[in-house]
């Protein structure tokens, strides 16, 4: 059966793409989640659009490496070297767009994934659009000390469920607003 759905690609459609198994898994798949969870209701409060900031939330570390020193995370070594940001906007857009996301939802998302830490810029003197500091904050709200947050784990059928729950949410809360 065909969901009558008012977005181009949902939440579970980007989860059960490959690339998207290899990239979120390796950054963890328990925090994408929360933190595209922690979007949606960050975006409702500030009149942000749910759909692109959940998908942002969801692909916000999609472009992360793992940063390893004598076969142990080295999570100083992350914070001086990383790029996942960079990385990240550039492999959701192409994700996005090879799942028929609007070209300019995509555009949307990449870049909030871009802006939404700043581990990679000199200073931190950039000015984020609202969608941009959803995001950002989204992420900080999931935040544990040494990166931990990335290795809290939640096992596939909860995943899915969850993903499908918060697509359902965004579905209503878009309905209510045309």
């Amino acid at each position: 059966m065909e969901v009558n759905t008012l977005r181009e690609v949902l939440l579970i459609d980007i989860y059960d793409h490959h690339i998207a198994q290899k990239f979120i898994n390796r950054s963890g798949l328990a925090h994408a989640i929360a933190v595209a969870y922690h979007a949606f209701h960050l975006a409702i409060e500030r009149e942000v659009d749910p759909d692109i900031a959940t998908k942002a939330g969801f692909l916000h570390d999609i472009g992360h490496f793992t940063w390893y020193k004598n076969g142990k995370w080295d999570y100083d070594l992350y914070k001086q070297n990383d790029i996942h940001a960079i990385k990240g906007a550039e492999r959701a857009h192409k994700l996005l767009i090879r799942l028929g996301e609007n070209p300019v939802k995509a555009k949307e998302i990449a870049l909030a994934i871009l802006f939404h830490t700043d581990s990679f810029l000199p200073s931190n003197e950039i000015v984020r659009t609202p969608l941009q500091q959803v995001v950002k904050s989204a992420d900080e709200k999931d935040e544990e000390e040494g990166g931990m947050h990335h290795y809290r784990t939640i096992d596939k059928e909860r995943a899915r469920k969850s993903l499908n729950r918060l697509d359902k949410m965004i579905e209503e809360t878009m309905k209510k607003s045309t």
